[in-house]
This record gives C-alpha cells, structure tokens and sequence, in this order.
C-alpha cells in the first residue's frame, strides 16, 4: 500500500498569511491545539457564517492534523464537486494555490468517490478521499466500506457537519474508529432541534463577518398592520383584531400562522413590499442584477406566489422538488444569466447554493425554529463586493409578516452570531407552542381549501418596521431619543411619535392585463398539481398507462392532466388550443370552480362515477 503521507511532510503557508481569512487562520490555530494535545473527545465543532470561507478551512484541517489520510463528507453531490475543485491541484483556483498556501508540487493527492469511476487503487494513493454522504450508505453492505479496513483514514471532516448526528454519518464514525472527526457548519442546529456532534472549539459571530464585508449587512422588516380581519374557526365568525393581538396570535396559533402566509391579502402584502426594497437597493447601486428570494410553504403556494410577482411585471420562477431536473436546471441557468428577478422555493435552495444577487429575502412560509430560518436568511448573505463591508451591493433585507412568528426568530438570530456552545445549548426550545406541529409536513402535503382554515378579509395600514440586527449607534440613539422628547414637549401623542418612525407601505398597482397573464401562465403549474395530488391520494403511478383503457399510450398522468385540462376549458366554452383567449372573468370562474373540476374528474377518472 502507497502512503504518500504528504499532510505530514508539506509545510503550509497559513499563520500570516494574509489572503487567508480572520477566521480561517483563527479555526485552524483552534485545530491544531485541539489535534496537539490531549483530549477525551474525537469530535469538535467549528462554526463559520456563510461566506467566510468554510471550503477553504475544509482544505488546510489535514495539515492541523497532520494527517495520513483523509475523509471528506458532503451532504450532496453539489457541495463534493465543490469541495473536490478545491483540492484539485489541476484547478489553478485552488485553495492552496490561490492564496499561495503552497508554492508548487506536491501537492495533497485528492480523489473522488463516485459511482464506478474511482476504485480501491485510487483511494490507496490519495491523501483525501472526498464524497458526499449518499456514495457510502448501506452500512457493512456498501462497497467501499467493505473494502477498507477500520484505520483506513485517520481524520474525518463533515461539511454542513449538522447533518452528522444522523445515523449514515454514525456509521462512518463506528467504522473508523480511531478517525478524529471535525463537523463544519454555519448551523450547528438541525431542523429538528437536534445539535451538531463534538464539541465547538470555534465560532466566528455573524456581526464580525459583517464588520469585515464577508457577508451581507442585513434588516429585517416586519410588515405590521393595524388591524386585521380574519374568520375565527371555532365560531365562524369575523372579528378584527389590532396588532397586538396579530402578534399574540401568530405566537400561540399555528393555524392562524398558516393562514396569515397563504392569505391572498398578506401574501400581496409580502410582495409589495420585497419589490419596494428590491427597487431601492437597485436604484441604489445602479445594478438590475439585485433579485429575490421567496420561500413557500408547498408547490401550489409557490404557484401563487409567482403568479402574484408575474401580476406586477416581475420576471419570477420557482424551483421544486416535484419538478424535473431538466426544468429546475432550465430555471436556475435563467437565474444565473439574470433573465430573472425572483426566484421562489420550498426549502430547495439550500446547502452549497451560491448566488450573490439575492438580496431581499422574502418569507411567506413558517420556520418553527432557527435553524432553516437561518439557512433560508443565508441566501441573501453572499456579498458582491469582497471586503467591502459599507458596500451598497453588500446590504440585504429580509420582508415578514408579523403574524407569521418571524420576529423571535431575528432575536435568536443576534444572539446565534455568537454561535457558542453554551448558547446553543439554551437556544433549544424549553417548550413547544405547538408539539404536534412540523414545518417539514407542510412542504409536501398541499394545502387543502376546503378545510377548516382561518380566511384573512382584510388588514389595514400596514407599516414597515425595520429590526437592525446589530446593535444601534449610541449616537442614532441618543439623537434619537432627544427627536422624541421635542416630540412629546410639542404635544405629539406616543402614537403619533409611533407612526413619525415608521413608512407606510404603498400597494403596488398591477393592470388588468399583466393579472390576466399571470393567471393564464400559473393554471397549468395548478392543473398539474391537481393531478399529481389525486395520484398520490390513489396510490397511482403517474409513468403507468392502468388509466389508458383506449390504449392510447397516454401515461396516467397525462390521461388525468387532460381530464382537468378539457373541463376547465368546457367551464367557460372554450376547446383545446383556446387557453390563450381566456379572459380576466373566465380566469377568475376557473379559480372559483377549480376544487370541483377537480373532485369531478377524480369521482369520473378513478372511481368511475358521473
């Protein structure tokens, strides 16, 4: 066996080297004292916020080490490709070129597990082995692991090191038992509470990153109305209530939460106001290549969503799990060449998605802890300009409702920049609102509108509340405070001085036209969601052709889609070829009757009733 060892022999360029980052040199002094001296535990922690360099830290751990071997683990084959071109010593990129780490060959000897392309002979010659974690699944049965013996590698470094408290990942650290392991992640907290593996030697706080122009300075906005009408379900009835009682209601009430996202009244809210932002941050900078960034509860809400930015002539898209790749990818190339201005997703756009652009991010689903809300909130935190950190490029907004329980979590959020163990330990919840309530069930079960849910009516003057996430300029302040006092001394009630602070939001008109349009273009994504839902409901394959009886060679799926497609169009007197024609009140007859096109079609189709 072939032992290049060269994680021992090298000797990198790191200490003082200044295009290596604060917190890259700072993690891998923590590293090495760890790896230096004695310890009880084989697994730490570091945490580093989006964009401070986590791929290049990823790189220079081996040398902390000093290590034989060593294992990379990606959560997904997107995160491995990157991670493999940092260690690609035909990359001319890098890592340890690019910032002169190493001066010329040798170089560590890197190889990448995947499919059939890489066999045991290649991992034998490799100073790092790197993959992302599907590769290695199946326990003692998978290829790989059955043929490497237990000392193979000597040190295990897990990207978005979260996810390694899940059981693929303990199979590893049972299978390498002497391995020492490092856990890298902007959030050590997974969605389910759970707290990343090890213990945390180093952390580096979102406000220095910040400070430095590694990341994005953020606000966030909370869209606050007045008042608000909603339908009570206990009673049926219509009541208004002021904000006070939004924002107690969105704190104890899951349903009234679910219901303020998905109103049609908040969700216009949300997008008028993320266009109002994403207007002024482009007329700002002077660069239309600023976009936005939505997240949706479920696929019919995405379809929603983008219809209502498409109603005000903004180019939007959404990316999904239950769409193709060929289509996800056909929608992330427009993204890439800014051919649009909103993307919107369902938690798709996550670990490893890198696009600067994004600046305003919108939220209209529910984060019932900090973790997701934080990766969602990552999206917009890439900076444009490096190092620049009062750049007009470099300034993101986050847009929610106040109904929507979102405002805790930005307190959770200043207080998670500081990302210690400690902290961790008294952010995990103490109490549920809501125990039987997960935010994952919502993004693949639709939402049902025919259920019991709480119907917005209306919401008056809403206001835009800016939160700052770091602490204020004791001079603002102060000047501040003094504003109030000549306020009060002139006879301005608390209310007035209030609303002085605060800008009201102005809807953004839309035309008939462009609403139409945007109607028109969202009825398939609808149709096709309508139909993927009764297939799901009867357990049917939507590539089989049971449904087929003329043997027409028409899958399921098609035979269904067309069922809705030809109703919809008999509903208001139209034939095939006619959707274009569909005018403004035909559209709104459709929406309207929708739900009982598609129980029709589904007592007809599947159950064979008329």
């Amino acid at each position: 066996m072939i032992m290049t060892k060269l994680f021992q022999t090298l000797s990198p360029y790191i200490c003082g080297n200044n295009k290596i980052r604060t917190p890259q040199q700072e993690a891998y002094n923590a590293l090495s004292d760890y790896a230096n001296n004695p310890k009880l535990d084989r697994e730490v922690g570091i945490v580093l916020p989006v964009g401070c360099g986590k791929s290049g830290c990823i790189t220079i751990t081996p040398f902390a080490f000093k290590s034989k071997r060593t294992l990379v683990i990606a959560p997904n084959l997107h995160i491995a490709e990157q991670l493999v071109k940092e260690f690609n010593p035909s990359n001319d990129k890098m890592f340890y070129q690019k910032c002169d780490i190493l001066q010329k060959s040798p170089f560590p000897e890197p190889v990448e597990i995947r499919g059939t392309t890489t066999n045991v002979s290649d991992l034998n010659e490799a100073d790092v082995v790197v993959t992302n974690i599907q590769q290695l699944q199946g326990g003692s049965e998978n290829r790989w692991l059955s043929k490497l013996q237990s000392d193979f590698f000597d040190l295990i470094i897990f990207d978005e090191g979260h996810h390694s408290v899940a059981g693929s990942y303990n199979m590893l650290k049972n299978k390498f038992t002497s391995a020492n392991i490092v856990n890298f992640s902007a959030t050590p907290l997974r969605a389910d509470g759970q707290l990343m593996a090890g213990n945390i030697i180093y952390s580096y706080p979102i406000f220095k990153a910040i400070e430095k122009g590694y990341v994005k300075q953020l606000r966030a906005i909370s869209l606050d109305p007045r008042t608000l009408r909603y339908v009570r379900i206990e009673d049926n009835e219509e009541i208004e209530v002021d904000l006070e009682e939004v924002r107690r209601l969105g704190e104890t009430d899951a349903d009234f939460r679910r219901s303020i996202v998905t109103s049609t009244a908040t969700l216009n809210t949300i997008v008028d106001a993320s266009i109002k932002e994403l207007n002024r941050l482009r007329k700002e900078s002077g660069d239309n290549r600023l976009k936005i960034i939505a997240s949706a509860l479920n696929f019919e809400h995405c379809r929603q969503i983008v219809t209502a930015y498409r109603a005000r002539s903004f180019r939007a898209d959404y990316v999904h799990s239950k769409e193709d790749s060929t289509a996800n990818e056909a929608v992330m190339n427009n993204l890439t060449n800014h051919k649009i201005d909103v993307i919107v997703q369902v938690r798709k756009l996550g670990e490893g998605f890198d696009h600067p652009f994004l600046s305003v991010a919108a939220v209209f689903s529910i984060f019932s802890n900090l973790s997701p809300f934080v990766q969602f909130v990552g999206r917009i935190m890439r900076v444009i300009e490096q190092n620049s950190p009062n750049h007009i490029l470099n300034k993101g907004v986050v847009i929610f409702h106040a109904g929507a329980n979102i405002a805790n979590r930005w307190v959770d959020f200043q207080n998670f920049s500081e990302a210690d163990q400690s902290y961790f330990d008294q952010l995990l919840p103490s109490e549920s609102k809501d125990p039987n309530y997960q935010y994952e069930a919502h993004e693949i079960i639709p939402i049902d509108s025919t259920s019991n849910e709480i119907d917005v009516r209306s919401q008056s003057d809403v206001y835009l509340q800016e939160i700052p996430l770091l602490q204020e300029n004791p001079r603002i302040i102060e000047a501040f405070q003094k504003l109030q006092e000549v306020l009060e001394e002139e006879g301005c009630s608390e209310e007035d001085r209030e609303i002085l602070s605060r800008e009201m939001l102005t809807p953004i008109p839309t035309t008939k036209a462009s609403e139409r349009q945007a109607k028109r273009n969202g009825l398939d994504m609808r149709v096709k969601t309508a139909a993927g839902n009764i297939m799901a409901r009867h357990n049917i394959n939507p590539a089989g052709y049971n449904l087929d009886e003329k043997h027409l060679g028409k899958t399921n799926f098609v035979i269904i889609k067309s069922a809705i497609d030809s109703r919809i169009n008999s509903t208001v007197g139209k034939t095939n070829g006619q959707r274009h024609e569909f005018s403004r009140e035909e559209l709104d007859t459709i929406d309207s009757r929708f739900d009982s096109i598609v129980k029709d079609i589904e007592n007809e189709v599947i159950n064979g009733t008329n």
